[in-house]
């Protein structure tokens, strides 16, 4: 897969040896993993970057794996997975009634749980394409960055952050709503926006050029944010909208 487009998976599950090995696995498939061994570290994940699918234990110390999954519930549509035990089949019943997308088994062979992932993402990736309202959506992703319009931060490839002003970030998730598109001035002026009173005299030129020394390899040779001489500007790469 693509820099870009490399799903991120949070593994919650309390017993460290079996993080490791889904870790490993996923990892080895071109899946970014992040783990997490207990319900508030699953939340502090979420505050830091946007997760495009959850692999739950139901087995959590605290809160129970059904009770966890009910909170992200009120929090969005993230996909979820659940990882149960055998004789589990009321938790099963109960986890995919509360909105869960699928669940394994244990003891699950490490090819069923990333073919299950795969199949899930892809359930959701068509989902998404469906029209929503802009206030549903948690992230951007784009050349390996992402942009998360919750935290309002911008993570670089390789996981840097990197500080936007508030006219630079209203700037790029404007650019990030309409990928592939010329946008007149007067046009990025009402996305982002970028009012008088509050940018002083920033225009959008200026607030693309400090864009472009943050975002851009070579900002002399923009790549990303692509001039397009007498009508405005281009975000010339393909992005990812998370739900």
């Amino acid at each position: 897969m693509s820099q870009d487009i490399t799903p991120h998976v949070l593994v919650v599950d309390d017993d460290a040896a079996a993080r490791a090995l889904v870790i490993e696995y996923l990892a080895a498939n071109d899946f970014r993993v992040t783990p997490a061994a207990s319900g508030r570290e699953m939340f502090q994940r979420f505050d830091d970057s946007a997760i495009d699918l959850v692999l739950l234990d139901m087995k959590m110390p605290g809160e129970s794996g059904l009770e966890l999954a009910g909170r992200l519930r009120e929090r969005g549509t993230v996909p979820i997975m659940f990882v149960t035990g055998r004789g589990e089949e009321a938790d099963r019943v109960m986890g995919l009634e509360l909105g869960a997308d699928d669940y394994l088994v244990k003891p699950f062979s490490p090819r069923e749980l990333l073919a299950r992932a795969r199949a899930v993402l892809r359930r959701y990736r068509v989902q998404s394409t469906l029209p929503e309202r802009d206030n549903t959506r948690r992230a951007f992703r784009f050349a390996g960055f992402e942009l998360n319009l919750r935290t309002r931060r911008l993570t670089a490839p390789g996981g840097l952050r990197i500080v936007l002003s508030n006219g630079e970030f209203n700037l790029l998730a404007a650019l990030c709503r309409a990928p592939q598109r010329v946008l007149s001035r007067e046009q990025l002026l009402g996305m982002s926006r970028l009012h008088e009173a509050e940018v002083y005299d920033r225009t959008i030129d200026v607030q693309v050029r400090r864009l472009r020394a943050k975002i851009e390899a070579d900002p002399t040779r923009p790549a990303l944010i692509v001039t397009e001489r007498g009508a405005g500007y281009c975000f010339a790469c393909p992005v990812e909208t998370l739900y």
